[in-house]
């Protein structure tokens, strides 16, 4: 073990080792067990005599923090005396007022509840593990020297192709591989683009209700939030409130309602930023899912005046564990944001980067997004149906894609969530995504529970929900 002692200034070498080496075991750096150096070779290492750290030794074997095995060295005794918390000397520094107002991080959640109906959670189970640990592999055993230095901030030339190719075919976004930014996701791409777009104290839009971490992001960096309500067909443009620089919106899959926003709404928003010289954040973070209907066009695709940065994520897809997503943004827009990309953490990890864009060039990437798709429309469709047992306190909206579906109550579903997670059913009330008026319902994943799981979770759902806890 390399032990740091500071003999600098000190008037007396074997107390300075003492004193520090008590320290050490009393704050816990130094842990119950672990062997010290031997004294010859700490004597050498802080250039005394071995007598001096030998002294130093007895005394602390003296009080008891040492034991010495003969022929072993000399260890930190494995039953140690109490060792008191360190109390900071003063009040501490204290961050920015703002972020009191942001919540804490979520807990991990593991282990998983017995009925897991997050929104938002891929079937982890069917990820291609196989062919993952094949891809990776190949990347290591290449001996990539690239792949294990500093990369490139706008992410790895060979994934921006295939990202830019994806898009294109799956959700015509006509772009270039130029135009494409890898990121960990939807919360570092707002943080980009505010970054370079706006100021403190500048006014932003979210959708009311919506997904929280783009608004706690928005706040957090000393930006207005205005929650905008949303309708059946979409953000409401006209009560966004004048002077807004950038509205974050999920118009093919609005989060959490599951509501499309329509043709005459996305034009109409795309005439409002024109007008207005402000950015449309798209997140259309689910699009690989669609079960009935036409795909709908992307805002970025009806845009023509370069007012919308695209957002995609690979969490809902594969995992949420890989923090791979990406950005597509005017030209204009690509050099800064590349920038403070590489300001914040400079790049997504290179290896991962690699072994996507080999596993979508392979094909495949495509093939696992129409497997899951079968798999998501068959627990959708059950669901749905099951859903019915609850006419008589919740009204299902339309849903035809992503990952979840939302019903609206004409009571706070509050009590309800909390007793179901006590009783391991875990959902969300609709009230948890609003910023301004909150609404009633619940919100159901089904991308993290198996097909043979939702009957009875809704069962138990149903019963609680009898028993007078809604």
């Amino acid at each position: 073990m390399e032990i740091h002692i500071d003999l600098a200034g000190a008037r007396g070498h074997r107390d300075a080792i003492y004193r520090q080496l008590r320290a050490a075991i009393l704050a816990g750096r130094i842990r119950p067990g672990e062997a010290l150096p031997p004294t010859r070779e700490l004597a050498q290492r802080l250039a005394v005599s071995r007598t001096t750290v030998s002294a130093a030794y007895d005394r602390l074997t003296a009080e008891g923090f040492l034991t010495g095995r003969v022929g072993a060295g000399t260890f930190v005794t494995a039953s140690p005396v109490e060792r008191p918390s360190p109390v900071p000397d003063g009040p501490g520094v204290r961050p920015l007022p703002e972020w009191d107002a942001v919540p804490r991080p979520p807990a991990p959640f593991a282990p998983a509840p017995e009925f897991d109906f997050r929104p938002g959670v891929p079937d982890l189970s069917l990820f291609p593990f196989d062919t993952w640990r094949r891809l990776i592999t190949q990347r290591l055993r290449a001996g990539q020297a690239d792949l294990m230095t500093y990369g490139d901030p706008q992410g790895h030339a060979g994934l921006r192709a295939e990202i830019a190719r994806h898009i294109g075919v799956s959700r015509d976004v006509r772009a270039s591989a130029a135009q494409v930014v890898v990121t960990a996701g939807a919360q570092q791409t707002t943080d980009l683009v505010a970054r370079v777009l706006l100021r403190t104290g500048d006014l932003a839009a979210v959708e009311d209700p919506g997904y929280p971490p783009p608004r706690l992001v928005l706040g957090a960096r000393g930006v207005h939030v205005a929650p905008v309500p949303v309708d059946a067909s979409g953000i409401v443009v006209d009560a966004i409130p004048a002077g807004t620089r950038l509205v974050y919106v999920t118009p093919s899959h609005q989060y959490p309602l599951g509501l499309s926003m329509s043709l005459e709404r996305r034009l109409e928003l795309l005439d409002w930023a024109e007008r207005n010289d402000a950015v449309l954040l798209e997140d259309d973070y689910d699009s690989e899912f669609r079960y009935t209907g036409r795909p709908l066009e992307p805002l970025h695709s009806l845009d023509s005046r370069g007012r919308v940065v695209y957002v995609g994520s690979f969490s809902k897809v594969l995992s949420p564990a890989l923090r791979l997503g990406f950005l597509v943004a005017p030209p204009s827009l690509v050099p800064a944001l590349v920038k403070a990309r590489y300001l914040t953490d400079w790049h997504a990890p290179n290896v991962e980067q690699a072994a996507l864009a080999a596993f979508m060039a392979e094909g495949g990437f495509a093939r696992h997004v129409r497997r899951m798709r079968k798999v998501y429309r068959a627990r959708h469709e059950l669901l749905s149906r099951s859903l019915a047992s609850f006419a008589d306190f919740l009204t299902p909206l339309p849903s035809t894609a992503g990952l979840h579906l939302s019903a609206v109550a004409a009571a706070d579903c509050g009590p309800l969530v909390r007793a179901a997670r006590r009783r391991g059913v875990r959902l969300y009330s609709l009230g948890d995504f609003g910023a301004g008026e909150r609404r009633h319902g619940l919100v159901f994943g089904y991308g993290a529970i198996a097909a043979e799981r939702i009957e009875p979770g809704l069962a138990r759902l149903r019963a609680l929900a009898d028993e007078g806890a809604a």
